[in-house]
């Protein structure tokens, strides 16, 4: 299973996200290409422990959070479409400079490396293992550079 630990997992996503234009259109959702870049630069941030985070899993995550973590890691399983995201990372900028955000995403995926943040825990999906965390920013990558064609 890919993980964003391996350097080679990384370079790939990382020449993904190099592939981005500004023309690119969402084959779901309802985020522009600079939104969906936003969403990830903030929502890797959030990962790595890169900013002001309070991490805390919801009521609904308590209940339903392992059962669905178990779902979203078994296998080679991509990511559902339009699966629902906090509101924490909805965009709500419209435009930007997408060149810029492209390159805060893959220096952001470069500091996986080094990963080390023992304070996180999903707001939905609760406290995760390194190895848990790691497959699961290679799909969150992946699903939504598959958003965009590329």
């Amino acid at each position: 299973m890919k993980t964003v630990f391996e350097r080679e997992t990384r370079e790939e996503l990382m020449h993904r996200i190099h592939s981005l234009k500004k023309d690119n259109t969402p084959l779901w959702g309802e985020m522009n290409v600079f939104q969906m870049t936003k969403h990830n630069t903030y929502w890797n941030r959030w990962i790595l422990g890169e900013g002001d985070f309070v991490y805390k899993q919801e009521f609904l995550g308590k209940i339903f959070g392992k059962i669905a973590l178990k779902r979203m890691l078994k296998g080679e399983r991509l990511l559902d479409k339009n699966i629902p995201t906090s509101e924490q990372f909805k965009v709500k900028v419209i435009n930007g400079d997408l060149e810029e955000e492209k390159s805060k995403w893959v220096s952001l995926l470069g500091k996986y490396e080094n990963y080390n943040n023992p304070e996180f825990v999903h707001d939905f999906l609760g406290k995760m293992t390194k190895e848990q965390i790691g497959i699961f920013v290679h799909k969150h990558t992946d699903h939504h550079l598959r958003q965009f064609g590329v």
